[in-house]
């Protein structure tokens, strides 16, 4: 018997306390691109989005949308993601001492945990902001 995995691509904007993510059963460039089509459908037209992010593979090789930067972190810096307090976040209040029937069920559970976080009102915000980088 294998593994069968499931990824949660997500993205916040800590300033709008907004969230987009996609469930997916792979992680690769398509997939990830995906994501970064769906982040920028979520920008408003008259702002300019930026995503932080690390040098996974999957995330060197991707056409970025005119609305949007990429910034790819050093590596082994997760403390400048603030992404990552999202997972760990997520993991302890949602994901964790759980039993999974199947990897759907490991789906359902991701999503379930998105939406659980994205309407809980300023989680977000708290969770992601980074006083250092606010632009006054």
């Amino acid at each position: 018997m294998g593994f069968e995995y499931a990824y949660i691509y997500g993205a916040v904007c800590p300033e709008r306390d907004l969230g987009e993510a996609l469930v997916m059963s792979h992680v690769n460039t398509q997939t990830m691109q995906m994501h970064i089509n769906a982040i920028s459908l979520c920008i408003p037209i008259d702002r300019h989005g930026v995503l932080v992010t690390d040098n996974a593979p999957w995330h060197r090789s991707l056409v970025t949308p005119q609305n949007m930067t990429i910034i790819y972190l050093p590596a082994y810096s997760p403390e400048c993601n603030p992404h990552e307090n999202i997972w760990e976040y997520m993991k302890n209040n949602f994901l964790s001492n759980m039993v999974f029937e199947d990897v759907n069920h490991v789906m359902d559970a991701c999503c379930d945990a998105w939406n659980r976080l994205s309407a809980e009102t300023g989680r977000i915000k708290s969770i992601a902001t980074r006083e250092w980088a606010l632009i006054n």
